[in-house]
């Protein structure tokens, strides 16, 4: 099979003489030369000529330049010659690269990186002609030996059963598909396709078409062969801070949505929820290791001096026009120190941001510290996606408080419990309950239920969930006892609205509607704030009508309403 070099995917790309999965060609292709990307002459011949007009545009700039150098005229004159020289040399380099470059780089990361082959490749190297060809060894990943061999699909068309094959014999890796065929809808059929063969499972309810693979690419997800449907539904009106806000959650859980839902529906008929930003920082926390632990001292002592601050700033601000240092926390263990940057990053989420700021900043602590020794841009004292004491303290992301005074008669009507029981049960369950379980920020009902499936309908990364769920919820009674004061407050909810899933077509449509959708024109990171707000208000929401079912004696009864397959949808409408 000729490698070809990379290039944009094209609107006909899918069609059937494209070879795209799923689609049957109207007539078998004749057999033909195929013509280069760059040129309308067959493959061989184009690389020729690029190489020989590369070797001769070097070959004349090389005598011009030395013809100039003995008669001192400067290098930088350039005739017409001289420039049309090194313009072709320009763009049969730029040819040569892109031809041969990609080819060699990905032999030799697939020749040293075995666990990027693992998933699809599964076989040992090509065999010599002798042995038993690929389909009759039995793959590492087929846990059936018995199963029987799939058959093949009688869609696939000769171009892609030849890249197939290739796939399933571990001559191509998987890994490579996107840019050797250019068209990441058919890479990712392409890829599936060998990945039946080679497990001897048939991927039978995992959609393929429908997606679009090439908002993926370089940034969400690596080696795709499908997608995962995840039913998306709405609680509210939310209303929060004088704004209403539908609240998309994406979640498998029934009765989820509708206890949310229960809750909005109390704290809009008691005036609403209020929400305070008490923080916006993301952190990263670099480890470096120093010859003794009074050297580790001195940087700290450094990095903690007031004076040293705005140079500092001024060196990590260079990552982004939005990255601000706002703080460095230090700590030491031995003659190891753990620098905890945190820094304002707009309306993205941050990681990258912040990151790339702390790489400054080492780059530069290097010239004056030139016995310090970076063992990881993370050292772990971030914290990053772990249960943390840090986070619970010091805040991450947003650290937001959300409350709201609910009525007694709402109390009563709507969430079918009193006052009292509420206050005693948060107390007893929540506070007490979560003491003797030792708990790290989870004093709370059920908040990583909640933030769970906003992140995941709109495009956050749901492993952030662990440190986004700490919460803890007060209840007491106020006005004389007859209305409920209810709040959460949640120091390290990690959100943003642009990068990352926030670019996919589903996850964009719930931002929108959420009316955050991408960033603020007129206050950088107003909306993930907003965001981060709606989050904490919904699990307010979800805490609130949780605890009343629990007061009330109706969990399971409600469980068994929702989260029990029935094909009667009365009692769904009750």
């Amino acid at each position: 099979m000729e490698v070809r070099r990379r290039f944009q995917p094209r609107a006909h790309a899918a069609s059937p003489s494209h070879g795209g999965l799923g689609r049957r060609p109207s007539a078998a292709p004749a057999a033909r030369v195929q013509a280069s990307d760059a040129l309308p002459l067959p493959i061989r011949h184009t690389n020729l000529l690029f190489s020989a007009f590369f070797v001769g545009s070097l070959v004349f700039l090389m005598r011009r330049w030395r013809e100039k150098v003995r008669s001192s005229i400067p290098l930088h004159l350039l005739g017409l010659s001289e420039i049309f020289a090194i313009v072709g040399l320009i763009a049969s380099l730029i040819y040569l690269l892109s031809f041969f470059g990609i080819a060699f780089v990905q032999s030799i990361v697939s020749s040293h990186d075995e666990e990027d082959d693992f998933l699809l490749s599964g076989t040992a190297p090509a065999a010599p002609v002798s042995s038993p060809p690929p389909a009759a060894i039995c793959p590492l990943l087929c846990t059936d030996a018995a199963a029987p061999a799939p058959q093949k699909n009688p869609d696939v068309t000769a171009d892609d059963e030849e890249i197939i094959s290739s796939v399933v014999a571990g001559k191509t890796p998987s890994y490579a598909l996107e840019s050797r065929l250019g068209d990441c809808r058919r890479a990712a059929g392409v890829r599936r396709e060998a990945l039946k063969r080679i497990t001897g499972r048939a991927f039978e309810g995992l959609p393929l078409d429908g997606f679009d693979y090439a908002s993926i690419l370089g940034q969400c997800c690596e080696l795709p062969v499908g997608y995962v449907q995840l039913p998306v539904g709405i609680a509210g009106p939310l209303l929060l801070d004088g704004r209403q806000h539908y609240v998309p959650m994406a979640t498998t859980e029934g009765c989820l949505v509708a206890s949310t839902n229960r809750g909005c529906k109390a704290i809009a008929e008691s005036g609403g929820a209020t929400s305070v930003v008490l923080r916006d920082g993301m952190t990263r926390a670099p480890a470096v290791r120093f010859p003794s632990a009074r050297r580790a001292a001195d940087l700290k002592a450094y990095l903690e001096e007031p004076n040293n601050f705005e140079t500092i700033a001024l060196v990590f601000n260079r990552s982004s026009r939005f990255a601000r240092l706002q703080g460095i926390h230090c700590a030491l263990a031995g003659r190891n120190l753990y620098m905890r940057f945190s820094c304002s990053t707009g309306d993205a989420m941050g990681m990258n941001m912040v990151s790339k700021g702390v790489q400054n900043v080492l780059d530069y602590l290097e010239k004056d510290f030139d016995d310090m020794d970076i063992i990881s841009i993370s050292g772990n004292f971030c914290s990053d996606k772990k249960p943390a004491a840090v986070n619970w303290i010091e805040g991450r992301g947003k650290s937001v408080v959300c409350e709201a005074v609910i009525k007694e008669a709402v109390v009563k009507k709507v969430l079918k419990t009193n006052v009292p029981a509420l206050v005693e049960l948060n107390m007893i369950k929540n506070l007490a309950g979560s003491a003797v379980a030792g708990s790290l920020g989870g004093f709370n009902a059920h908040a990583s239920n909640i933030v769970s499936a906003i992140y995941i309908a709109t495009g956050q990364d749901p492993a952030q969930n662990v440190e986004s769920s700490h919460c803890i919820t007060m209840m007491e009674a106020v006005n004389d006892g007859k209305d409920l004061h209810v709040s959460v407050t949640m120091p390290s909810i990690e959100v943003g609205t642009v990068g990352g899933g926030t670019r996919l077509a589903s996850q964009s449509a719930c931002l929108d509607l959420l009316g955050v959708k991408g960033a603020s024109l007129d206050t950088p990171g107003a909306n993930a704030r907003r965001l981060a707000t709606v989050v904490a208000g919904a699990v307010l929401a979800g805490e609130l009508s949780l605890l009343s079912a629990l007061a009330a004696g109706q969990l399971v009864k409600s469980h068994m309403k929702y989260n029990r397959s029935t094909k009667d949808l009365s009692k769904s409408a009750s």
